[in-house]
C-alpha cells in the first residue's frame, strides 16, 4: 500500500501540515472512475454502483480525498420534496486532484501485461 503526501491546511491549526492519502484498491478504483470524466460530478450512489465500493468505505474515502484537496463536492440544487428523493452530493476531482490521480494510477500500472496491478486479485 502506498501513500501520497499532500500539504494541506486544517482550520484548527494555523501551520502547514502534511496529509497522507492511502492508495488502497478502493481509492484507486474511485480515482480511476473520476479521472475518466474529471469535469463531470459523480454522486455517491453512482460511484458506489460503478465501483461496487460499499457506502461504509466510500463515504469516508470521499471525505479524506476532499480534505486532502483532491476532490471538491457540492449539493445539487433541487428541492427534495419536489424531486421525491433526497438531494445528491456530487464529487469531482480538483485540478490538483487530477494530477495526483494520474500519478497514483500510473504508479500501479503494470507494463508487462498492460493491466493495472491494483485490479488483480491478491
Amino acid at each position: 500500500m502506498s501513500t501520497f503526501e499532500l500539504g494541506g491546511r486544517f482550520s484548527e491549526r494555523k501551520n502547514e501540515m502534511v496529509q497522507r492519502v492511502r492508495l488502497s484498491g478502493p481509492t484507486l478504483q474511485l480515482l480511476k472512475l473520476l479521472i475518466e470524466n474529471p469535469k463531470e460530478g459523480q454522486s455517491g450512489a453512482s460511484i458506489s454502483k460503478a465501483t461496487s465500493i460499499g457506502s461504509g468505505t466510500m463515504y469516508p474515502l470521499l471525505q479524506r480525498l476532499e480534505s486532502a484537496g483532491w476532490l471538491e463536492s457540492e449539493w445539487e440544487q433541487v428541492e427534495p420534496s419536489e424531486a421525491g428523493r433526497p438531494r445528491r452530493r456530487f464529487y469531482r476531482l480538483t485540478r490538483q486532484g487530477q494530477g495526483k490521480a494520474l500519478e497514483a494510477l500510473a504508479q500501479f500500472q503494470t507494463h508487462a501485461a498492460g493491466v493495472p496491478s491494483w485490479t488483480l486479485s491478491q
